[in-house]
């Protein structure tokens, strides 16, 4: 851990976007050295850094901004008061021509292409329709389909004439969409009727007439084409209006965007909602032009020579981040479908294809190449891939080591980690930096996160609560129907008043780097030691008998402690009692005997949100007697199976309450 892996050349800190700020910005009366500088400064001036990022991208406003922050106390804090822009005006004016914007593809056969004029001609279309059919500024418009162009285009589409966007994948059931969906009483839903996924077609249509059936705000529902031929051929209700409708009509040569506030809502995105209903996370168009413009440019590198994907669904923040690519003029590259199939090295072929110059997946993902024993740049063309960004879960050194052998010896190997909640990262990559084992790269601009101890006091090289003590634009601007705030104020400021704590256990080292522990709700908080749980899965799925595990901590009557480890079993693999002193071996060599579960228990799968979060904290309340409908809910959950075997270990193993005493 910490071993000094990559260091930039010269020339590529020389052509990075951060170099080119910086410039600018010493050439507007500051002497910034290195981006430490940058980054404090950053930090500690938010309004003029801001400030800074609005002229920097020269974005311009039809009345003039009266001022960058009133009510900087957090929360309520308003941005660029005045201002009106429009998100989508802005990327749609990023390219031209006939140069990609979206790359897209499936399982089997060649990426479909669309290129910039295309992309535009197909949202002005689309987005005259919306208006024909009665949607107006503030209309909520749901999605319900696969990673897509179709999708893309009715985002662009909705937000481009000032309607809200939400969007769930059609891999959701029903009853979860519902309870999303619900919240918001949308006018109108794209429905596909269909999705492939791992070589089949899954038929959707009775999902999508559930969800009309619940939802009576609804007044149209446009019908998008899906995978299976056999599904399309009549609508997904009987009102609905087929997609190529909406398009069937003349060329709109005079198209005029939505004369947006700077805080008018854009997109409405959710929690998890493992348990209760998921949060409804409402971010403006202004704050998220900022964040993609700051984020994609400095954090991702971005240029109009770019091509960017990221392994994700239209239910997840990152596929929101992912067409934020196209801010930077980059083209981007959507997939829809299993990742390993109909081949395991299915997305490398696509990367070689379409000239992918940043990939980005999680660790998991690279946890099932390393155990495939796939070497893409033994198989294609790596040579355009510059940069690979992991996120979505604790990355290990040895994924970034994976990625040197496998990829290029000289690739960028970034990890970020941030949240749905203010649709970016707190802390993230930088190209003029260098790649440590282990470490995320560096705190982002314009974020003044820290590790608080339990006191409040920022800490270093010390585990600490992740606490962002300024705000930030892209925050949300609400909860949907939270009226008077107070769900957002409990959700985040009821710990350090004034400061918005994220829920993660963090480290900030001497030099910089940063780690995210896990989340700071799921802790094993042992004899008054945090341990995070992102320690034990970095170490334990690092061994070649292991393909997955979670950890709980359970607090016992009379102040004792039970910490069960359960584990997946790679293929032919069995969980001997030399494999569980390999494993408690590990720990107590790594960290300490603190780490050592008390005992550990073979499963057939851990169980995920759709998000792919591991259920630590639905786990622990269950192995603690709590009923599972008030613990979890199975919509939330990408394998709801999984969890069945957790509850039959509450009922059944009740030795274990006694265990620790």
């Amino acid at each position: 851990m910490g071993d000094l892996l990559w260091t930039p050349s010269r020339e590529m800190v020389a052509d990075a976007n951060i170099t080119a700020f910086t410039d600018w910005l010493n050439g507007k009366g500051h002497d910034f050295k290195n981006y430490e500088e940058v980054r404090r400064w950053s930090a500690d001036d938010i309004a003029g850094f801001w400030e800074a990022i609005w002229r920097y991208f020269g974005l311009t406003s039809s009345t003039p901004y009266e001022c960058v922050m009133r009510h900087p106390e957090m929360p309520g804090t308003e941005w660029f008061c005045g201002a009106r822009v429009n998100y989508i005006a802005t990327l749609l004016s990023k390219g031209e021509g006939d140069k990609t914007a979206i790359h897209a593809a499936g399982e089997e056969g060649p990426a479909r292409k669309i290129s910039w004029d295309e992309l535009r001609r197909q949202v002005f279309k689309v987005a005259t329709s919306l208006r024909e059919l009665g949607i107006k500024p503030g209309d909520r418009v749901v999605s319900y389909m696969p990673n897509v162009p179709e999708a893309a285009i009715a985002f662009f589409a909705t937000a481009s004439i000032g309607a809200i966007w939400s969007s769930c994948s059609p891999d959701f059931g029903s009853a979860s969409v519902i309870d999303r969906f619900g919240q918001i009483t949308p006018k109108l839903m794209f429905a596909s009727d269909s999705y492939r996924y791992g070589g089949k077609d899954f038929d959707r249509r009775t999902e999508v007439r559930a969800m009309a059936d619940a939802l009576p705000s609804l007044e149209h529902i446009v019908h998008v084409k899906g995978s299976s031929a056999d599904y399309s051929a009549e609508p997904v209700t009987p009102k609905a209006v087929a997609w190529q409708s909406l398009l069937d009509r003349d060329e709109v040569t005079d198209f005029a965007f939505e004369d947006t506030r700077f805080d008018h809502p854009l997109w409405i995105v959710y929690s998890s909602g493992t348990t209760g209903l998921p949060k409804p996370f409402v971010h403006g168009h202004g704050g998220v032009l900022l964040e993609a413009l700051k984020f994609t440019h400095f954090h991702l590198n971005l240029k109009p020579t770019s091509c960017m994907f990221y392994f994700t669904t239209t239910g997840w923040v990152m596929w929101n981040i992912l067409l934020s690519g196209l801010v930077a003029g980059s083209a981007v590259v959507l997939y829809d479908g299993n990742p390993m199939v109909p081949k395991a090295d299915r997305l490398w072929e696509l990367a070689a294809e379409t000239g992918m110059t940043l990939f980005g997946a999680s660790p998991t993902f690279l946890n099932g190449q390393m155990k495939a024993g796939i070497k893409p740049n033994k198989l294609y063309d790596m040579s355009k891939m510059k940069s690979i960004l992991l996120g979505g879960s604790p990355v290990m050194p040895e994924h970034m080591e994976w990625c040197f052998e496998n990829l290029q010896s000289d690739i960028w190997v970034t990890s970020q980690s941030g949240g749905t909640d203010v649709a970016s990262a707190f802390v993230g990559g930088m190209p003029t930096l260098p790649v440590h084992a282990g470490e995320i790269q560096t705190r982002c601009l314009g974020v003044d996160v820290n590790a608080f101890d339990d006191e409040g006091n920022p800490v270093i090289g010390e585990v600490g609560e992740l606490v962002v003590s300024k705000p930030m634009p892209s925050m949300p601007l609400y909860f949907w129907n939270d009226e008077g705030g107070h769900r957002y104020h409990d959700s985040y400021f009821d710990t350090y008043e004034g400061h918005w704590r994220h829920g993660d256990y963090f480290k900030v080292n001497e030099r910089g780097g940063c780690f995210i522990m896990g989340r700071s709700d799921s802790t094993l908080n042992r004899y008054g030691v945090r341990i995070g749980t992102a320690e034990i899965y970095r170490t334990i799925e690092g061994l070649e008998e292991i393909e997955d595990s979670i950890i709980v901590n359970l607090d016992l009557p009379g102040g004792t402690f039970f910490m069960p480890l359960f584990v997946t079993m790679a293929k032919g693999a069995k969980l001997t009692d030399e494999v569980k002193a390999k494993i408690n071996k590990a720990l107590k060599e790594k960290y300490s005997p603190r780490h050592v579960p008390d005992r550990i228990y073979e499963i057939d799968a851990v169980p995920y949100t759709l998000t792919g979060k591991k259920m630590e904290v639905p786990v622990r309340k269950i192995l603690l007697g709590v009923a599972l409908e008030k613990a979890a809910s199975r919509d939330a959950m990408a394998n709801p199976a999984a969890i069945d075997y957790f509850v039959r270990f509450a009922e059944t193993q009740t030795e274990y309450k006694t265990a620790a005493a």
